[in-house]
Order: structure tokens, then C-alpha cells, then sequence
């Protein structure tokens, strides 16, 4: 009976199989329809829907011989212009980015200003722009109108407030929410919104003032929107437009010495020198030998204070800057290379350094040194007198005398 009832259920597990596999079937088919109809849904949605606006304007390029300000080119934000010096606006000052991706307003650019495009000033004067007129700047060999006349004055001091050429109109531009007005650079804005005026800012003063940078090694000249190194009489400006540089009037023949003495150059200027030898005193007298040089004329035998007056006197002249950093090596003496005589030398300052502002040290065996060790505040004219005595076998010799003239400058340069 058991193995009959076996044979009886085998049928129905069949069937109940078969049922199981074709629902497993079906419900693997809608999964696959249900995705498909998702994914249609999804594509007809991205159709349907519309672009978003631009979100920025293609960066905007400065104008030649002007500048740009403003980093972000998002829809409503806005980019200023503004030309140098010399040059006007044309266009519009400040541009705004629009919802559909362009700026607002024209494109600008700067043009030259008229009245100094011809170059009126002459012999590098500094043509500057006034209200329908110009003014020349003049370097301090220079005067007149154009700069035609040579003179020796130094530059005047311009007026920021009183001359018109260092105001300027601000360049003003009108927008859907406001009207935006900006300054040149160097310039800043004065007054109310309503009536403001793009007054010079006065470099020199700023940089004065607030402890920056030194501008100029002297003298630092105000412009409109910018500034000038000016320097003293007697240097020129170098290349750097800061720095000043002696001028070497004796080396240019732009002195006036007069015959019999010889040409100097100095910071700023320049001395005419005639040395002279000592005076006779006793049996000790002196010859001069060149210009810069005397020599002891033959002692008497018996003559102990003639052997110990020096044999040779010269003269020396230094020029040098103000506040110059100590210590610093100034003047050496030294034997001539290769000449038989002394065994020892001995250095030292026979006058004029008092104060302990010079030492005379030995540099090596046949050398000393005149070195200063105090700065030396200018203007000023220092003499100091180093010698030299020679021994052989510790006798004395003979002594050589050197007198310096030092030119100490009123400036720095």
C-alpha cells in the first residue's frame, strides 16, 4: 500500500513544479517591462525639460592702455575700466553680466588725451593735463613753459589741491540699478555721489605717512595719478627712476678751477685744491715734486730734528657719503714692492683722529690700513694726517707723512 501511495503523489508534485516555474516566469517578465517603462518615462522627463539660463559672460578683455577690475563673471556682477594716465575712457566704464550671457553696455577703450599728444614739453619735461590745457613739469636743469630755458632751480613743489591738472571728472556710467562713477588709478574720489570729483592721491605723502617703502632716494616729486624721483643738484636720476648718481664735474670739465690748482670731485660737487708744502722751519725744508708731493730736501749731518721730519709728505683727498657704515678700510700705506731698506714699519694717526673715529691698523708686514669706525655725518670736511717710520735692525729711519682730506657728502648716495 505504501509503494502505491508514492506512485499516486509523484503527479502532483509534478504539477505544483510546473505551476511554481511559470509564476517565477511571469514575474521575471513584468520586472523587465516595469524597468523599460521607467526608463521611457525618464527620457521623455530630460525632453521635456528646458535649458537652464547661461550662468556667466565669456571674460572680458582689458582695454589697450587701460586696466580691468573685477575677477567674477557671473550674472549680475560687474567689471569696472580705467585707462592711464594720458588716455580718456570711450565706452563704458562698468559692464554687467546678463541673464542671456553677454555684458551690458559698449565695449571700452582709452584714447589718447589731446593736449599733450604732440609732446610740448621739451628736454624731458613732463607735459601735464589740465582742464583744455597742459602744463610742463620741468627737470631741475630746466624752466619756461615747454622746458626751453636751462636753469639751476630745483623743481617746484606743485600744489595738489590748487593746480586743476591733478583733478580729473570721474568716469561715470549708468545701469539698470544705479549709476556706478569710478577714478583713474592714482586718483581718488572727493566729494558727495552726487557732485564727486576724482582728486590726485598723493604718493609721496602716503608712503611718508604710513612708513612704506621708500619711494625715491631723495626727493619724491608728485604727479597727477602717479609720482617722480627728483635728486639734488650736482647727481643725476639713474635708471631705476629712484636711485641718484654724483656727477663728476671734473671728469665732464664743468668746473670752474683756475689755473694752478687741480679739480676734485665731491658728493654734489666738486673743490679746487692747491696743496703746498710745509714751510721751512730751521734746517728742515721741503721741495715740491709733483702736484700731490713734497720731498725733504738733505739734512746736515748733525741735524737730529731734520732726520725726524718726514722725508715725504703727500696729499690725499676722499670723497664720501653721509652715514657711511663703519668699520670701512679708507686709505693704506705701504713700502714699494721689492725695495731694499726697512726691516719694520710702524703706522700710525699723527692728527685728526679724535673722537676715535679712525684706527690705523697694520693690514700685513709692508701695509697699514686708515680705517673708519664711526659713521661720519655729512656735510663736513675732515683732515686726518697718518704716517709711516721705517727701522732696520730697530734704528730709526725715516718717516712718510700722508694728510687726507675727507669730503663727507649731505647725503646718503
Amino acid at each position: 500500500q505504501s509503494c502505491l501511495g508514492r506512485q499516486q503523489l509523484l503527479p502532483i508534485i509534478r504539477q505544483m513544479q510546473q505551476l511554481l516555474k511559470g509564476q517565477e516566469t511571469r514575474f521575471a517578465e513584468g520586472l523587465r517591462l516595469m524597468k523599460s517603462r521607467l526608463s521611457s518615462l525618464h527620457a521623455s522627463l530630460a525632453r521635456a525639460t528646458p535649458e537652464p539660463p547661461a550662468a556667466s559672460c565669456p571674460a572680458p578683455q582689458a582695454p589697450a592702455n587701460g586696466k580691468k577690475f573685477g575677477t567674477k563673471y557671473l550674472v549680475e556682477h560687474e567689471v569696472h575700466f580705467t585707462c592711464e594716465p594720458g588716455f580718456e575712457l570711450l565706452g563704458s566704464s562698468t559692464r554687467t553680466c546678463q541673464a542671456n550671457g553677454s555684458w551690458s553696455g559698449q565695449e571700452p577703450r582709452c584714447a589718447e588725451i589731446s593736449e599733450c599728444s604732440s609732446s610740448p614739453c621739451q628736454n624731458g619735461g613732463t607735459c601735464l593735463e589740465g582742464l583744455n590745457h597742459y602744463k610742463c613739469l620741468c627737470p631741475q636743469q630746466w624752466t619756461g613753459a615747454t622746458c626751453q630755458y636751462q636753469a639751476q632751480t630745483a623743481p617746484p613743489a606743485w600744489s595738489v589741491t590748487d593746480d586743476p591738472a591733478f583733478r580729473r571728472q570721474p568716469r561715470c556710467a549708468q545701469t539698470e540699478q544705479a549709476q556706478h562713477c569710478s577714478c583713474e588709478p592714482g586718483f581718488h574720489m572727493s566729494g558727495t555721489a552726487a557732485n564727486g570729483l576724482c582728486q590726485d592721491l598723493n604718493e609721496c605723502e602716503v608712503y611718508k605717512r604710513e612708513g612704506g617703502p621708500r619711494l625715491c632716494a631723495h626727493a619724491c616729486v608728485n604727479l597727477p595719478g602717479s609720482y617722480r624721483c627728483a635728486c639734488p643738484g650736482g647727481y643725476v636720476l639713474l635708471g631705476d627712476g629712484k636711485s641718484c648718481e654724483d656727477i663728476d664735474e671734473c671728469a665732464l670739465s664743468q668746473d670752474n678751477c683756475t689755473r694752478g690748482t687741480t679739480c676734485i670731485n665731491t658728493g654734489g660737487g666738486f673743490q679746487c685744491v692747491s696743496p703746498q708744502c710745509p714751510s721751512p722751519t730751521g734746517n728742515v725744508t721741503y721741495v715740491k715734486t709733483s702736484p700731490f708731493q713734497c720731498e725733504r730736501n738733505p739734512c746736515p749731518m748733525e741735524s737730529r730734528s731734520c732726520h725726524q721730519a718726514p722725508k715725504t709728505i703727500s696729499f690725499h683727498y676722499l670723497p664720501l657719503p653721509s652715514k657711511l657704515l663703519a668699520p670701512t678700510p679708507l686709505f693704506r700705506m705701504a713700502t714699494a714692492p721689492g725695495r731694499a731698506g726697512p726691516d719694520s714699519l710702524r703706522f700710525g694717526i699723527a692728527s685728526g683722529g679724535g673722537g676715535g673715529r679712525f684706527v690705523m691698523q697694520r693690514s700685513d708686514r709692508h701695509t697699514g690700513e686708515l680705517v673708519l669706525v664711526q659713521s661720519l655725518q655729512g656735510p663736513q670736511t675732515i683732515q686726518v694726517d697718518v704716517d709711516m717710520s721705517e727701522y732696520l735692525d730697530r734704528v730709526f729711519q725715516a718717516k712718510h707723512l700722508s694728510k687726507i682730506t675727507i669730503f663727507v657728502s649731505a647725503y646718503e648716495f
